[in-house]
């Protein structure tokens, strides 16, 4: 089963992966735990210039080549593999990223952006995407807090991620296996939700 975690930068996705991968790892499931970009020796190169803030001139086709490239070298390194052992794949950000901020947020047009998505994946689609969403002044607040530099896509403003948040809710209201979740709730609360859900879903999958 591949589940996929959506949402804003410092909306706590990469918590809600961990926790419910040790839970699920204490009832024996296989789990893996996936980033993107990354993943792979290759991915990881290609996420460092991705995030450099003095790749200033990036374009945003570069940009849009380099997300997909890392995906697809993680698709066919690492899960597709996963998934025909069986495993469970929790996968940081997925091919809906790439629609919100690259399409929503940059304006690169949809249907290329569904190209790409297609392609860099070979068609496959998650059984189950949490999207974790926060206002987009709770960015700022979070930013803040951990006292970390803003990397070059945390460096696009506050307008750009207000594009890429409704982007998101755009494809929440077209996809069936999306669950929205509210990141301001508690972080044990937000873990109960998803777990209940994946439970359910992998139920229903045997």
């Amino acid at each position: 089963m591949l589940i996929t975690f959506e949402g804003l930068d410092y909306s706590g996705k990469s918590t809600q992966v961990r926790l419910l991968s040790d839970r699920l790892t204490l009832q024996d499931h296989h789990v893996i735990i996936l980033r993107e970009p990354g993943g792979t020796e290759i991915g990881e190169k290609i996420r460092k210039m991705l995030l450099d803030r003095t790749n200033t001139e990036m374009s945003e086709a570069s940009e849009l080549f380099l997300f997909s490239a890392s995906r697809s070298q993680l698709i066919q390194e690492v899960v597709l593999p996963a998934l025909e052992g069986g495993m469970v794949v929790l996968c940081d950000r997925y091919y809906d990223s790439t629609t919100a901020y690259q399409g929503y947020g940059r304006g690169i047009e949809l249907d290329v952006i569904q190209t790409m998505n297609r392609y860099a994946t070979g068609g496959l689609v998650p059984d189950l995407t949490f999207f974790l969403d926060i206002p987009i002044r709770e960015i700022e607040k979070r930013i803040s807090a951990a006292k970390t530099n803003k990397d070059r896509m945390e460096s696009s403003g506050m307008e750009f991620y207000e594009r890429v948040r409704e982007g998101y809710l755009q494809i929440a209201k077209n996809e069936s296996r999306y669950r929205i979740i509210n990141g301001l709730q508690p972080i044990d609360d937000m873990h109960e939700l998803i777990y209940q859900q994946v439970t359910e879903a992998l139920s229903t999958k045997r």
